[in-house]
């Protein structure tokens, strides 16, 4: 096999629409991969659609069409060679020619295009891909097979494209075109590899890897019988399988004593092995693969229990708690991702002690970096299948579409242990059963046979390693018409009700089996804020404002959810302000009360960890990679060791809860104090939490805790929880409670900060100072007389005293002095 990118010297230019004057009857140098906002935007002629109003200025785009040309100078085939040429994504609605000859015709950006070409090459060819609007297309696709529910006004549903491509609640419309994958010319004779699975598994100590083989046979010339070896080379290793004529298919079996095992993050190590899998025909190599794989074991617990059934992911037979974030597109102009950027995306996932990401539905088969890194890391990963918040037609031209992605990405990620869970889909089961859909549908097909057949029964052929679930939310095994797909007793739960219609605090009201969805809004960090919007626009009713937030009525949400906790601000920067800390409180509150009732409940995965680009919403990353305060929230909530006093059945209860492989020998303090810290009475709780366990404890110090106006404070190990019955909008605002000093140091600067009386949520907003400053802490309370030192890491050169000025140095006083 001889293998060739072809990613240079291409063109791009428009062939239809109306487009802008500084784009009609251009040819632009394109980059592949890429797509055309890409190069677009680096002629500099055309606004960031990422900034201000700009977004809306992009939309002649939706109705566009664009023509890549590249000169193929490739020699003609030679007698029994096959030469093609493979697309590994083509975004989305594509027709390929070579000297004008038709050789593809594309509706499907998530799988990859193989294509014969051999009868057509010369030495001197012209290739083109020509990119009609995805828009135009799934419009014709929904005037043929009817008009499917869907949460937005496009038809997401009629064409196989990244689903928030077409905007989302937190997302812009931007309707992206292009080569977006790599591509290249592949020679080969008598034989290739067309697919390698390896699929891993534990038993004891043991570990088996079943290397599936499928073989392509090239029709061209006499293959005769064929050797397919596979190794294992740091393991020493290595199995064999002979094709007789006419077969193509071959499983090797390769058994390691004493294997590796790989573990996720918090749970042992990640060793990697190298798979080496050579194709031959009499002694001469016609194709060979270089893999990376684990041993390890996934499963997903469903057992009936005393207060439903269990939904908990098993990894190499041990319960792991899910302590997750839902992850989409990192950037939604895709194809500027770089490794780099997805290694720095994992770190702060991990910085929030984060295990798990779920790639969710409405995004893509994220690229193979993404994964890779998963496997490095020990970050589990949970892959949707992409179809999200829409009703789906069973009938083609889409089914085959679903048919041909499914498997190719199956094929794709199954050598990565980090992939533990496959899921049908997002809010599609609970959306027919609850939106409204049936009736609109009167009968016609809406995705029931992907969830519950297609999907199920291509997993059984092609991955059985790895447990699938119909849906998020759903209950595996069980039909949405016997059990709803959102009970929070079973399966997994999507918990929206506390941001549509009341506050954060009603988490209380329900304990679900795998919490896979909720959070909380917020604007983002203050830098990021003001390099997308002008200063005139810095208000939370400007146009261009209200263009970065895409929730419904979102600003309404954000201030009713304000207006139980706090008065809400009317100076715009205290707005800010206190929405990012009712976002950090809100995901401290959900999260630590999932983690409480373990191992009831085995699972919270937040929405979101991070942004496509500058947006109020659910993210704790902000579109340009800067932590808003909520990010620091999770991290504590999400600590391995955890305290927290929650309520249960009318009292105050201490909750440890350790997810540790060690014992935790506990000396907990536990004081009540006044609303200005003054401690009222205290106690000393002693005591053992098993590894992996929780422990509740009651505390005759906690008693009738909820009807005081006092606070409560736990201490144990360094790790507060703080518990206050009263809304901060009720409680008294002490003038001068907090002395704060700064001072440069290597590296950035020191804020150092004393409380006179009670301080909540003391946060340094470092990046109001310098675009390019990290805080490592925020969000500290602090009684009479504590002290706590912020360590602010930045390059730039000012005053150390900005860093203590009232629009920086935060507290839970929301407006400003």
């Amino acid at each position: 096999m001889i293998s060739k990118e072809l990613h240079t010297g291409w063109t791009v230019r428009a062939v239809g629409g109306d487009v802008p004057a500084a784009v009609a009857g251009r040819t632009l140098s394109a980059t592949v991969p890429g797509t055309v906002h890409v190069d677009l935007l680096a002629t500099g002629e055309l606004p960031d659609p990422y900034l201000g109003a700009h977004e809306s200025d992009w939309a002649w785009f939706h109705r566009s069409a664009w023509r890549y040309e590249a000169d193929l100078s490739e020699p003609a085939a030679e007698p029994g060679e096959r030469v093609e040429l493979v697309f590994e994504g083509l975004d989305t609605v594509a027709t390929v020619t070579i000297d004008g000859t038709e050789v593809a015709s594309t509706r499907n950006m998530h799988r990859t295009y193989r294509l014969d070409v051999r009868e057509l090459l010369t030495g001197s060819n012209r290739l083109a891909v020509r990119f009609d609007s995805a828009l135009e297309h799934a419009e014709k696709v929904e005037a043929q097979l009817g008009r499917r529910p869907r949460a937005y006004p496009h038809p997401i549903n009629a064409v196989r494209k990244m689903a928030c491509s077409f905007g989302w609640d937190w997302g812009p419309d931007l309707q992206t075109a292009g080569i977006w994958r790599p591509v290249r010319v592949q020679r080969w004779r008598t034989a290739r590899l067309a697919a390698v699975r390896p699929l891993a598994s534990l038993d004891g100590g043991t570990g088996r890897l079943a290397v599936h083989v499928d073989v392509e046979r090239s029709g061209l010339e006499e293959a005769g019988e064929l050797l397919v070896e596979a190794r294992l080379p740091g393991l020493g290793v290595t199995g064999t399988a002979r094709l007789a004529p006419g077969v193509v298919a071959a499983v090797v079996l390769l058994e390691v004593p004493g294997a590796p095992v790989w573990w996720p993050v918090g749970y042992g190590e990640q060793p990697l092995v190298d798979l080496e899998v050579r194709l031959s025909a009499a002694g001469r190599e016609l194709d060979a693969r270089a893999l990376r794989t684990a041993f390890r074991s996934v499963a997903i617990d469903t057992t009936p229990d005393e207060h439903g059934s269990r939904f908990a992911l098993l990894v190499n037979g041990v319960p792991v708690f899910v302590r997750g974030v839902n992850w989409i597109p990192e950037d939604h102009l895709l194809t500027r991702l770089t490794r780099d950027d997805y290694a720095a995306a994992f770190d702060r996932a991990l910085g929030a002690n984060v295990n798990l990401l779920r790639v969710w539905g409405g995004g893509v088969f994220e690229s193979d970096d993404f994964y890779d890194l998963a496997d490095e890391k020990g970050l589990l990963v949970w892959q949707d299948f992409l179809l999200a918040c829409a009703a789906y037609a069973e009938e083609e031209p889409l089914r085959s579409e679903f048919l041909a992605e499914v498997r190719d990405n199956v094929v794709r990620l199954s050598p990565h242990p980090s992939l533990a869970v496959w899921n049908g889909g997002n809010e599609n089961v609970w959306g027919h059963e609850d939106w409204g859909w049936k009736e609109d549908l009167a009968g016609a097909s809406w995705g029931a046979g992907y969830y519950d057949e297609l999907f199920p029964a291509l997993l059984a052929e092609l991955d059985p390693s790895r447990p699938y679930s119909p849906g998020s939310p759903a209950n595996p095994g069980v039909p949405a018409s016997e059990l709803h797909p959102n009970d929070p007793d079973h399966g997994t739960h999507h918990q929206w009700e506390v941001w549509n219609r009341a506050d954060y605090t009603h988490h209380l009201d329900a304990v679900p089996r795998f919490c896979s969805e909720f959070g909380w809004q917020a604007p983002p960090t203050w830098a990021t804020l003001t390099r997308a919007l002008a200063p005139e626009d810095l208000r939370k009713d400007s146009p261009a404002f209200l263009l970065h937030q895409k929730a419904e009525d979102g600003n309404g949400k954000l201030d009713r959810g304000l207006a139980h906790h706090f008065e809400v601000p009317q100076d715009f920067a205290d707005w800010h302000w206190a929405t990012q800390l009712n976002q950090a409180r809100a995901t401290s509150f959900a999260v630590e009360h999932l983690r409480s009732w373990s191992p009831r409940t085995m699972g919270s995965v937040l929405w979101q960890i991070n942004d496509c680009w500058p947006v109020t919403s659910w993210s704790v990353v902000d579109g340009d990679g800067r932590r808003k305060p909520a990010w620091y929230a999770l991290r504590a909530a999400h600590a391995p060791r955890l305290v927290t006093l929650q309520p249960r059945e009318g009292r105050l209860r201490l909750v440890l809860v350790n997810d540790t492989a060690q014992e935790w020998v506990v000396d907990a303090l536990v004081r009540r104090v006044d609303a200005s810290g003054e401690v009222l009475a205290s106690e000393r709780i002693g005591g053992r939490v098993a590894a992996r366990g929780t422990a509740v404890q009651a505390v005759p110090v906690l008693d009738g805790a909820l009807g005081s106006t006092d606070l409560f404070v736990a201490d144990v190990d360094g790790l507060r929880s703080v518990f206050c019955p009263v809304e901060d909008k009720d409680l008294p605002v002490v003038a001068g409670a907090l002395e704060a000093e700064a001072c440069a140091v290597d590296g950035g600067y020191e804020v150092r900060v004393r409380a006179r009386s009670l301080v909540r949520d003391v946060a340094v907003l470092a990046d109001r100072v310098a675009p390019d400053a990290e805080v490592d802490d925020m969000l500290v309370t602090l009684l009479p007389g504590e002290e706590h030192v912020f360590r602010v890491s930045s390059r730039a050169a000012v005053d150390p005293a900005e860093f203590t000025g009232p629009l920086v140095l935060r507290t839970s006083a929301v407006v400003s002095a």
